[in-house]
């Protein structure tokens, strides 16, 4: 029941406190050409990214091991071959510390990249809002961006949980047309 009536106190909160940075990235725009710190602990320039693949989906979510961001991870791993075979390289983002990052990895055997943003460059530089939760922390909000050649090509603003990864699917199929 403590869980509950945290889990509630924690929701109601992210609505009153949310913050913004610029506007969002949107379609169209140049994809943030930003470095962030990996699970690993090592540098990371998003630049380098985009040009590895055809696609970049480079996801936000508000903080690592927690259920909606558990979903939103895990339907990525689920689908992780199938974005492979489509050229999608994935990378996520929190404001989570390495060692969340690389716990929540290996917890759930996530097979793409974590970025460990506890300074927010990331998070600037796509323009994610950050929600302020009083005596509990900073989070990003949950969001995805498609990236090709360099471009944004899809924004999702609500970053879906569940079916993420089959969303990127979808509108990667649906270009194809």
């Amino acid at each position: 029941m403590k869980f509950v009536r945290f889990a509630f106190a924690l929701a109601t909160a992210m609505l009153f406190f949310a913050t913004s940075n610029a506007d969002p990235v949107k379609v169209g725009d140049a994809a943030p050409a930003v470095a962030g710190t990996t699970d690993t602990g090592e540098k990371l320039n998003l630049a380098d990214v985009y040009k590895q693949q055809p696609y970049t989906l480079v996801y936000f979510y508000p903080k690592a091991d927690t259920p909606g961001c558990t979903k939103q991870g895990c339907s990525l791993r689920d689908g992780y071959e199938a974005l492979l075979k489509k050229g999608v390289a994935v990378i996520g983002v929190s404001h989570d510390d390495v060692a969340a990052q690389k716990a929540f990895k290996e917890k759930y055997h996530l097979p793409f990249t974590l970025i460990a943003d506890t300074d927010k460059t990331v998070i600037n530089a796509f323009g994610v809002p950050t929600r302020t939760v009083p005596a509990v922390g900073e989070f990003a909000s949950r969001s995805a961006y498609l990236i090709k050649d360099g471009k944004i090509v899809y924004t999702d603003y609500k970053g879906t949980t569940d079916q993420q990864a089959k969303v990127i699917l979808d509108f990667i199929e649906a270009q194809k047309s």
